[in-house]
């Protein structure tokens, strides 16, 4: 019977399972800085009310659209280009680890600081602290090209259009699913930093001025709520693309 119950059925169970935990708890401890699932949802229906909620959560999403956007084309474009030539590999692999290992608070407030407090500079800072990751994934890819399918490639004299539609990207498509998925996961984490540092809206902004007032129901209403947005986005968008990506395999 329990081998039945789909596994979307086990994640509303054990969801359930926390959320009735953590209302044990918060009642038990009656404590403001550990308030209750029912004092998070009063906290998020104020700030609706108040025309905060939507608006911030929109701002911090067009940001993270925009800063992955940036850092998977290039860090793509990069990566296949070290995977693809051992030239390139010997001139610019030092810099992916230099870049890699890179703080991202440091590129944050370098970029703030060459750039000021703009979009410009949010974006930029963001972009920066993911592409090496997705550079890394894509060299992966790259290094892994089937060398048999390229010959055949050669043989059936295919153009470079036809070659990349049909024998590269479909081989670096997993390696890009991945790298989205990754990427999606930490940009996130990223844009409240760098709105909590320097910008004047977005989830951030408020999760720093509700820590200056000690509202941590509104803190917890911003945070689950963009949570909830980015898993949408992963299991209903990235999760979906990723497995067509490795339909080729079967």
């Amino acid at each position: 019977m329990d081998k039945a119950l789909p596994a979307s059925a086990w994640t509303l169970a054990s969801l359930a399972g926390f959320t009735l935990f953590w209302a044990v708890i918060a009642a038990a401890l009656a404590s403001p800085v550990l308030p209750g699932p029912e004092a998070v949802f009063q906290a998020f229906l104020h700030e609706v009310r108040i025309g905060n909620y939507w608006y911030s959560m929109g701002v911090t999403l067009l940001r993270v659209i925009a800063a992955f956007t940036i850092a998977m084309a290039i860090g793509s474009a990069i990566g296949i280009a070290l995977g693809r030539s051992a030239w390139a590999e010997r001139a610019f692999g030092g810099w992916l680890s230099l870049f890699l290992n890179l703080p991202a608070l440091v590129t944050i407030i370098l970029c703030y600081v060459w750039f000021g407090l703009t979009e410009v500079a949010a974006i930029t800072a963001v972009a920066v602290n993911k592409i090496p990751n997705v550079a890394v994934t894509m060299r992966e890819g790259a290094r892994m090209l089937s060398r048999d399918l390229g010959e055949m490639a050669g043989v059936y004299r295919l153009s470079w259009g036809e070659s990349m539609r049909h024998v590269i990207l479909p081989q670096l498509a997993p390696y890009f699913a991945v790298s989205a998925r990754n990427g999606l996961a930490l940009v996130w984490k990223i844009v409240l930093v760098v709105e909590l540092l320097g910008r004047s809206n977005g989830v951030g902004f408020q999760l720093h001025t509700n820590f200056q007032l000690f509202d941590v129901a509104a803190i917890l209403a911003y945070a689950i709520g963009f949570i909830l947005i980015v898993q949408f986005i992963e299991l209903g968008i990235l999760g979906p693309w990723e497995a067509y990506t490795k339909r080729w395999r079967r």
